[in-house]
């Protein structure tokens, strides 16, 4: 059994995608950060700062007029919380499109890199004699001998 995990482990696909892993989450924390710290902002100046995500509708139990989502929560109450799932396909749709602009941009960069590479010329293989060459070599010997 031991020896079963050693193997699996020892597989490339395991240590591939636990490197996938580990830089889907550093990548993770830069979108949000773009998002957050630089997309958002900007939206938030033509959107005149909306947040939706204290939104919601009280299906049972009593809530204070005015509450936060938080307080709704706390109270004990059974709310529907649109504006904070409101917000959340919205973040989505910005980090997917955010996302979308990066892996454009990484692809580009690659197909440039792949472009340049073939676009280099290939090393000329070195020139042998011509057919030519070849046959008047062959009637020179002939007539030597």
């Amino acid at each position: 059994m031991l020896q079963e995990f050693k193997t699996f482990i020892a597989k490339g696909n395991v240590m591939d995608m636990a490197v996938g892993i580990i830089v889907g989450a550093a990548f993770t924390a830069i979108v949000q950060s773009v998002v957050k710290d630089l997309i958002n902002p900007i939206i938030g100046l033509f959107t005149g700062g909306i947040d939706f995500t204290n939104n919601y509708a009280v299906l049972s139990g009593d809530v204070p007029d005015g509450a936060s989502l938080d307080a709704a929560r706390e109270a004990g109450a059974s709310i529907f919380a649109y504006g904070s799932f409101l917000m959340a396909v919205i973040n989505f749709l910005i980090i997917a499109f955010v996302v979308f602009l990066l892996v454009k941009a990484v692809n580009r960069a690659k197909d440039a890199a792949m472009k340049e590479e073939e676009a280099a010329p290939a090393p000329e293989a070195p020139k042998g004699p011509s057919e030519l060459d070849v046959l008047l070599e062959i009637r020179d010997a002939l007539k030597k001998g």
